[in-house]
């Protein structure tokens, strides 16, 4: 696969990652470990590189599996793991809230060394801004702990411009992770023209709009109770009706392309910036076989121009969060 680098760092990864979350956290199933091992073993075996997961997902569960299925090749990948819950880190309990304090971001790492099964992990995030710690104190810490060589580069999650740049003058950044795709675009405005003016990559989560995006979800598709998209005002039935014109849109140029919609919206921000890589999720092989072939899916400046003027017309309807979820966002 293409490889690409976060923009001013050393740091070289597949064009797509993978996006461990949903194998055991967040849509409602879990997958059983075997599977979830060899489904990561399979993304290897594709050309991935970079493999995202994080303390929370579980909690501590999903790093366990990835730690497990990336040990025999760990050398070869990289593992992007991220701190900032309030976790019980003897129990495992997650109390709801942030907690970026530096004695718990280290004792967190500690954790995340052992269940991720190696000496250092190879980017670490603040999984979102706790506003009750200086980022210049996060930043800090982090910095420490790359020193000793437990971490190799430093990452921020759904931060606003004025942390980015606070935190990047403590310690750089690496890379930024927010949401990003056809269907959620506020990072233009602000965030993408400051990581590239400081040089720092973007890893889009959800580019697939949470699945919706693939066409696989439509207005009388029902979520589980624990299933976090249940709770997404985007993906009310009446807002997935609404929204169906992004589907209808990534579709026609899918058969233009002998390309699946999943692709189309994948390669579409392959295509923005050099140093944007998504990390879409699945639990399926056949999808994560689609998933990573976008890297060879060409869109070309006629192809990206019908796709912005159909865009620009089109207005999604709900939030993209819920107000709970909304409210742990540094914008």
């Amino acid at each position: 696969m293409q490889q690409r680098e976060f923009g001013n760092s050393d740091l070289e990864v597949s064009a797509i990652g993978y996006g461990c979350m949903g194998l055991n956290f967040g849509y409602g199933t879990t997958t059983e470990k075997d599977e979830a091992v060899s489904l990561i073993r399979h993304a290897v075996d594709l050309g991935v590189t970079l493999f995202d997961t994080a303390e929370a997902y579980g909690p501590f569960e999903n790093e366990k599996v990835v730690g497990e299925a990336l040990a025999p090749v760990r050398d070869e990948v990289v593992i992007a793991s991220k701190f900032g819950f309030d976790i019980d880190l003897d129990t495992g309990e997650n109390r709801g809230t942030l907690n970026s304090r530096p004695d718990h971001i280290r004792k967190a790492v500690d954790g995340m060394l052992q269940r991720l099964q190696t000496d250092h992990i190879d980017l670490l995030y603040q999984h979102r801004v706790d506003p009750d710690v200086p980022i210049e104190d996060v930043a800090g810490t982090v910095g420490e702990l790359i020193d000793e060589g437990k971490v190799r580069h430093f990452g921020l999650s759904e931060a606003g411009v004025d942390t980015i740049r606070r935190a990047h003058a403590v310690q750089p950044l690496t890379a930024l992770q927010s949401e990003y795709s056809l269907w959620w675009r506020e990072p233009e405005d602000e965030i993408i023209p400051t990581l590239e003016e400081l040089g720092i990559g973007l890893v889009p989560f959800s580019p697939l709009g949470k699945g919706f995006l693939t066409g696989e979800i439509d207005e009388s598709a029902e979520f589980d109770d624990n299933d976090f998209r249940s709770t997404v005002p985007r993906l009310s039935p009446e807002n997935r009706e609404a929204n169906r014109v992004f589907v209808e849109l990534l579709g026609r140029m899918a058969e233009r392309k002998n390309a699946t919609r999943a692709q189309i919206a994948l390669a579409w921000l392959l295509a923005q910036k050099d140093w944007i890589v998504p990390i879409p999720g699945t639990t399926k092989q056949h999808r994560l076989e689609e998933n990573t072939a976008a890297a060879n899916v060409e869109l070309t400046e006629e192809d990206l121009q019908e796709i912005e003027e159909a865009v620009s017309n089109i207005e999604p309807q709900g939030a993209r969060y819920s107000k709970r979820a909304q409210e742990m966002i540094d914008r």
